[in-house]
């Protein structure tokens, strides 16, 4: 996307201090748009490549300014209760404009490269003091390529340590243009078994894992980041086929097993969809060992997240 001279791209959250997307404390820059649908995911507001309204009832004021803006009928009051229709939602955000309560968000918005830089650089100190920098996340970042490149060229000439987090799940190419401006590669593998992975992420793991092996005769270190996830990889089995999938590659540092929570409910309801990982218990501690102990039988350095 070029508006007015200046590449701009979809982000939908900067956080800062950040300490664990990357070594040391870190701005991570969060891109809209997945081409992934993990049915765990904690961010499922990131998935369309557009922006999309997130609706919170309990923050409802019960004001009904949405609904006498809105030209397009997507707010009704019913039975003094308030009403909002996704399907004559046209997202143009004047609702959340006006919302005073916040029950409306759009979280994603057009960002020029300046604006972005201007914010992570508001922190450089830290990264400098810490041995932290910038990670670009999303989402998959990798979607919005032209943005991407342009972000992580300003950063590295700024002298900013610069991390990608990527499912892989896209052209090599893409990928390969980013190694040249990137200090380190965070990479998502969920299992090795294909029809796994499309049951429960909608896609084939095979580009995700031969740009991994491409990776391996490249000079970027990389951290391999495994999703706990129950059902899916939390057994001996699924966890061994991970590891001896990863072993020899010469670019993978360290191994970090991310626990699965459910701290992404509250976002699909806002969505108004139904969370699929309701019921699933979070892995505990003692799984997690044992899991970590699984990887490191194949000689690869794991950290844990809790």
């Amino acid at each position: 996307m070029n508006l007015q001279g200046e590449l701009k791209g979809l982000v939908f959250n900067i956080q800062r201090f950040s300490i664990h997307d990357g070594p040391g404390i870190r701005t991570t820059v969060f891109f809209q748009g997945c081409n992934l649908h993990c049915f765990w995911c904690h961010n499922p507001e990131s998935n369309p490549l557009e922006p999309v309204v997130q609706y919170y009832p309990a923050k409802c004021i019960l004001c009904y300014r949405c609904v006498e803006l809105c030209e397009h009928h997507a707010h009704d009051s019913i039975d003094g209760m308030h009403w909002y229709n996704r399907e004559q939602c046209t997202v143009c955000g004047r609702c959340v404009e006006e919302c005073y309560a916040r029950a409306l968000v759009i979280a994603a918005k057009p960002m020029a490269t300046s604006e972005v830089f201007d914010e992570v650089m508001k922190d450089r100190l830290y990264y400098e003091d810490s041995g932290g920098g910038v990670t670009f996340s999303g989402g998959e970042p990798l979607l919005q390529i032209e943005f991407l490149v342009e972000l992580l060229k300003k950063h590295q000439e700024a002298g900013v340590h610069t991390a990608v987090d990527t499912a892989g799940n896209v052209p090599w190419e893409w990928l390969d243009a980013i190694l040249p401006f990137t200090n380190l590669i965070l990479y998502d593998v969920k299992c090795v078994d294909d029809a796994k992975h499309r049951q429960v992420t909608g896609v084939s793991n095979r580009i995700i894992l031969k740009n991994l092996e491409n990776l391996s005769n490249r000079s970027i270190p990389v951290w391999v980041r495994i999703p706990v996830i129950p059902g899916v990889n939390d057994n001996p089995e699924d966890m061994q086929q991970i590891a001896s999938c990863l072993t020899g590659n010469r670019a993978i540092q360290q191994v970090e097993l991310l626990p699965f929570h459910h701290l992404g409910s509250g976002k699909f309801e806002s969505l108004g969809k139904e969370y699929p990982s309701k019921g699933l218990k979070p892995p505990s501690d003692e799984q997690l060992k044992s899991l970590a102990q699984v990887v490191e039988s194949f000689g690869l350095p794991v950290h844990r997240k809790t």
